[in-house]
């Protein structure tokens, strides 16, 4: 049996380099959320993901540092599909409420886990490009059908 990778497809287009420094913006904001055991980074991940994930991206705060930074540095758009990074922001607003839900019932190792999977998948997406969520989506295509 053969694991053949799919990925979600619209047809509608986003810069690479912004998903990919947004993914920065994630990964760093859950480790700042491990370092200092505070909500409020993770509060910030639900808001954004929850503008990214449905479909309010361009009011993203996290969009918007992207936007700036790829202006100030002028890096060339790379146009690819948006639907695969809409489908992990999905992932990543779970994961966000996730983590709130398991820190108000003082489940703090859990949410310390969720939150090393959240930093290691937006590590990966902003430095390799690796997209865990056409993983997760490929998966819950076979288990669904």
């Amino acid at each position: 049996m053969s694991f053949e990778l799919e990925c979600p497809v619209d047809f509608k287009t986003i810069d690479e380099n912004k998903a990919r420094f947004t993914a920065l913006w994630v990964f760093l904001l859950t480790i700042t959320f491990l370092v200092v055991e505070n909500w409020l980074p993770i509060g910030l991940l639900l808001f954004d993901f929850s503008l990214r994930a449905f479909e309010s991206g361009k009011f993203s705060p996290l969009n918007k540092l992207s936007d700036f930074v790829i202006n100030l540095v002028k890096i060339d758009p790379k146009p690819i599909d948006q639907a695969p990074k809409i489908f992990s922001a999905k992932i990543g607003w779970f994961f966000s409420i996730s983590i709130i839900v398991a820190l108000w019932f003082e489940g703090s190792d859990i949410a310390i886990i969720l939150a090393a999977v959240l930093a290691l998948f937006s590590l990966l997406e902003s430095s390799i490009g690796f997209c865990a969520g056409c993983y997760v989506y490929t998966i819950l295509k076979k288990i669904l059908k």
